[in-house]
């Protein structure tokens, strides 16, 4: 028996490593695939084509010459980072190798890494975490007061129609989220303009405490790539805790973003 299985039973790496992908793919925002495309590679950095300028066409004459022309092309690298999480567990929960137990172990780890992943890709932090939306020169909109009724959502998702994208969801902070929620239909009524204040215009509404208030970011999906290295590691240890019998359980992953088209971005901001 090596060391890593006699220090807890239950928990063993690398077969339990979904204890920690299962719950970050179902909670963490750039996961969600109404918000971002998600790429699995098993390389250091994952490098993504940008087109700056298509190939041209034009009409022809029958018999006439067809002028060649070349798409101007880019490349973006995309490089994950390290984000990780350690908890401390009796020794009795870590050898417990029940499906219940070794699932609260796992959403106890993965809660704090989906709190860093989302906290970076709506931010702007510094190395080592990922550059996010708010590095951005993304589209921008503004609502000139408080928000009184849609038309902002509908001018952000004309605006990327307009440059060529399409909005697939929108990220709010909770304070928004129910700015929305209680909107009305008329200035005299008392009935929500929303049926469903978690859709907008067809596309599904995000709400994160992580998130800035008053900004609201429209996202296509397409232009926003979440790039996951498939090493996801989960590893234990009773060397720090030997002296009370307990078991450090340590979770890491390499995630990294991606936006090829920045402009495909659209951020509301709300002045008031």
């Amino acid at each position: 028996m090596t060391f890593l299985e006699a220090a807890a039973t239950g928990i063993l790496p690398p077969e339990y490593s979904t204890l920690i992908t299962g719950p970050v793919a179902a909670l963490a925002l750039p996961f969600d695939p109404s918000l971002a495309t998600v790429v699995t590679t098993g390389s250091a950095s994952f490098s993504v084509p940008v087109l700056k300028k298509d190939a041209g066409a034009a009409w022809v004459a029958e018999g006439g010459e067809i002028t060649p022309d070349d798409p101007t092309l880019d490349e973006l690298t995309i490089t994950p980072s390290k984000v990780a999480g350690l908890t401390i567990v009796s020794r009795e929960l870590a050898d417990d190798s029940s499906p219940d137990a070794q699932k609260m172990v796992g959403d106890g780890l993965a809660r704090s890494i989906i709190t860093q992943i989302n906290t970076a890709w709506l931010g702007n932090a510094a190395a080592p975490a990922q550059k996010g939306l708010g590095s951005l020169a993304a589209t921008t909109t503004a609502v000139t007061g408080t928000l009184t009724n849609l038309d902002v959502f509908a001018e952000a998702i004309s605006a990327a129609e307009v440059a060529g994208f399409n909005l697939t969801g929108f990220v709010v902070h909770p304070s928004d989220a129910l700015a929305i929620a209680k909107l009305k239909d008329t200035g005299t009524s008392n009935k929500a303009l929303l049926d469903n204040p978690r859709e907008i215009l067809g596309r599904p509404v995000f709400v994160s405490d992580k998130a800035t208030a008053k900004t609201i970011w429209g996202l296509d999906a397409v232009q926003t790539l979440t790039i996951l290295r498939e090493d996801v590691q989960l590893a234990v240890s009773n060397q720090s805790h030997f002296t009370s019998d307990r078991i450090a359980i340590r979770a890491s992953m390499r995630v990294g973003f991606g936006f090829p088209q920045p402009k495909s971005t659209v951020k509301i901001t709300i002045t008031a």
